[in-house]
């Protein structure tokens, strides 16, 4: 199998799992984000105080309705037109269809002069270095760039290294495709933030309180 094969697969699988995802995030279906990281994401943007926020891989729009319910002028963007077209239809008016190799090339244009570049779930591809370079870009002189994924050490399974897994998506209601995404170690990210010239300001590790493991990664980073 070559580099591109999960590439490939990882948007196939959105584009067949839209709507499953759409209907599992407006029911609260999945218990993690419900419990913890849905909070997570959205308290590290409102404590930098922003009042213009870029969400990349914005799916269904959840957190660009919760943003602008506070005033803030919430821009989204992401690969999928099913996602962007449920978005828009709940009312996110600035929202862009665009390819992650669209946005780190600077092919389409988002916007810029952001306070704040936040990433929620989204990277799941391998070589995310130019992506991260690009949306530093966007940044307005401190801004940040806020990130939450899954946290290394909760998926682990005792393979600590960086390679490509495969979400099944066993335990969800509906009909899903299985989905390749990218693991990386808690050096990894921080790795490719410092390639993409970025700096590590922040870092948090959100747990429920009767969870052994935290529920995701929460990364907060400024341009050099």
């Amino acid at each position: 199998m070559n580099r591109r094969d999960p590439e490939d697969a990882l948007l196939v699988s959105w584009q067949h799992n839209a709507q499953a995802w759409i209907d599992a995030v407006r029911s609260g279906a999945i218990e993690s984000r419900r419990e913890v990281t849905d909070a997570a994401i959205l308290l590290a943007i409102l404590g930098r105080q922003p009042s213009r926020v870029l969400d990349v891989g914005c799916g269904e729009g959840w957190l660009l309705r919760a943003l602008h319910a506070r005033g803030i002028e919430a821009v989204g963007v992401d690969g999928d037109p099913a996602l962007v077209a449920a978005a828009r239809a709940e009312g996110a008016a600035q929202v862009h269809v665009a390819s992650y190799a669209q946005l780190a090339a600077a092919q389409v244009q988002v916007g810029k002069d952001y306070d704040l570049v936040c990433a929620n779930f989204a990277l799941l591809h391998q070589d995310i270095i130019p992506l991260l370079a690009a949306m530093g870009e966007l940044l307005v002189p401190g801004g940040a760039l806020v990130m939450q994924t899954l946290h290394p050490w909760s998926v682990a399974e005792g393979d600590y290294q960086d390679g490509w897994r495969e979400e099944s998506f066993a335990g969800f209601a509906g009909h899903w495709q299985a989905m390749p995404w990218y693991f990386r170690t808690l050096g990894s990210w921080l790795n490719a933030l410092e390639m993409a010239g970025l700096r590590l300001v922040g870092l948090q590790e959100p747990q429920h309180p009767q969870r052994a493991v935290p529920q995701s990664l929460l990364l907060v980073a400024e341009r050099r």
